[in-house]
């Protein structure tokens, strides 16, 4: 296939639109919303990359993905080429192509989105990755470059300890995950719908980290099935990466009400365990008529669309700032809106009501308003004076984020962590433990998917120079 363009006619070619299902359907299920470019839509979008000299769209991916190498591979109509590009650099890429923010990203960094539209990145990995899984008998798979006695422990199979595994497997050393939770994917498979990423795109992107030789173990709690001196003691370094699994409290009045659930609770009722989906569910889940979601990030953005698709009338976003502000995905909110979402913003939840039976009515609530900027670079939010409303509603979802769960942490009193719990790490994910390395949520705190698998990719570099002595990092002691 011809790829020989010049540069004024790739600027010509205008972005590819990402088909989806329509909000009128796909609110009434948990199917896929996009559903991919075809091949003569992603062959086009590729031979919109201008090949550009200075390659910053690699600089803004975390995972370090030789983005014009696989685009002019696939403009090229060499899909083979373009996968072993695309599957050499990421462990877990049709992942990627579907939760990670590439429009703050590489895309952000895209030469043509200073004078138009960046070129679609995720949805071309997306397409690359997924023709991958299709067609493994003309994708040669990577396999250890050297065998080795070294042995590697990894803590939590979510995106960081599933790259670091995939990285350590191709060179040498046995490496096994061990995951608290009997599925593994970690937040992956437990807070992300269904909807956004396909449970059997998980499993597709583990099976294929398990034909390297990547040994997991699930149902192991690492601070109560075994400890972290005992994986020190069997291994020759260990990888920290399981996440952070706490909800942080709202602190007001009402929050142990009936009816009322933390993010992490009500998706991975429903993502994991079928909760609301399967009747024959163990974990029953309420199906509220109005549903009321605090925050506006990804996953708030999650949790409202679940709502909708289990029967909410009602499904609201509230935000104490105003949509310009909100921190989530543009596609999702953009998504939520087609779905139905009201975005109740500039609107600060004082206190949960409840009736009589202890059971969620609504939520009283502060009218606010934008004022200069903050340290976040939004705008600050402040009351507006005298000014409440209340709001019904009969299920309450905590958004606010995450923190550190500190099953594991607590007992480690060497392991330095910061003032929230995070186990402290340098830029090679080395902790003040020798021979123990983190990263990922339980080093930044709540993140994105892909810079936790940035994290895990990192880790591994320095785990393999650390192996065989290469490197001798030294222990954080002195920080």
């Amino acid at each position: 296939m011809n790829n020989s363009l010049s540069a004024k006619q790739r600027m010509a070619i205008p972005r590819a639109e990402m088909p989806t299902i329509d909000p009128k359907v796909r609110c009434g299920n948990f199917d896929e919303v996009n559903l991919g470019l075809s091949m003569v839509q992603a062959v086009k979008e590729a031979r919109r990359c201008l090949q550009c000299k200075g390659r910053d769209c690699v600089a803004g991916c975390p995972v370090q993905v030789s983005i014009p190498e696989f685009l002019n591979a696939l403009a090229a109509g060499d899909l083979p080429r373009a996968a072993q590009i695309l599957l050499n650099d990421s462990a877990l890429p049709a992942i990627c192509g579907r939760v990670c923010p590439q429009e703050t990203q590489c895309e952000a960094l895209c030469v043509r989105a200073k004078k138009g539209e960046a070129v679609a990145v995720g949805h071309l990995e997306r397409f690359v990755a997924d023709w991958a899984m299709a067609h493994p008998e003309q994708v040669g798979m990577e396999k250890a470059k050297f065998s080795s006695s070294k042995k590697v422990a990894i803590i939590g199979c979510g995106p960081a300890g599933l790259t670091a595994a995939g990285e350590l497997a191709r060179w040498g050393p046995e490496v096994t995950i061990f995951e608290a939770l009997h599925e593994t994917g970690g937040v992956l498979r437990y807070g992300i719908p269904e909807f956004r990423l396909p449970k059997a795109i998980i499993d597709a992107e583990v099976a294929r980290l398990k034909e390297l030789g990547v040994i997991i173990e699930c149902n192991v709690i690492i601070g109560r099935t075994l400890s972290l001196e005992q994986l020190r003691e069997q291994f020759d370094a260990v990888f920290i990466g399981n996440g952070a699994g706490l909800p942080v409290m709202l602190n007001m009045a009402g929050e142990n009400l009936k009816g009322v659930y933390s993010a992490n609770e009500y998706l991975t009722r429903v993502n994991l365990m079928g909760a609301g989906r399967d009747p024959s569910s163990p974990t029953p889940i309420i199906r509220g008529r109005q549903v009321a979601v605090i925050g506006a990030g990804n996953t708030a953005m999650d949790c409202v669309r679940t709502a909708r698709r289990l029967g909410a009338e009602r499904a609201m976003i509230v935000y104490r700032r105003s949509e310009a502000e909100m921190p989530a995905r543009q596609e999702e909110i953009e998504h939520a809106k087609e779905e139905g979402i009201e975005l109740v913003t500039l609107t600060q939840p004082l206190s949960i009501r409840g009736n009589e039976q202890n059971w969620v009515a609504g939520l009283h609530c502060q009218v606010m308003t934008l004022g200069d900027a903050d340290e976040s670079g939004r705008r600050r939010p402040t009351p507006v004076a005298g000014e409440t409303f209340e709001l019904a509603a009969d299920v309450v979802i905590n958004a606010l984020g995450t923190r550190p769960n500190p099953l594991l942490t607590a007992t480690q009193p060497d392991l330095l962590l910061d003032e929230w719990g995070n186990i402290c790490a340098d830029e090679n994910c080395v902790t003040s433990l020798p021979g123990v390395f983190a990263g990922g949520d339980i080093v930044r705190g709540g993140a994105t998917v892909i810079l936790a698998m940035g994290d895990g990719k990192k880790a591994a570099k320095a785990i393999d120079r650390y192996l065989w002595g290469l490197d001798q990092p030294s222990a954080m002691a002195s920080r």
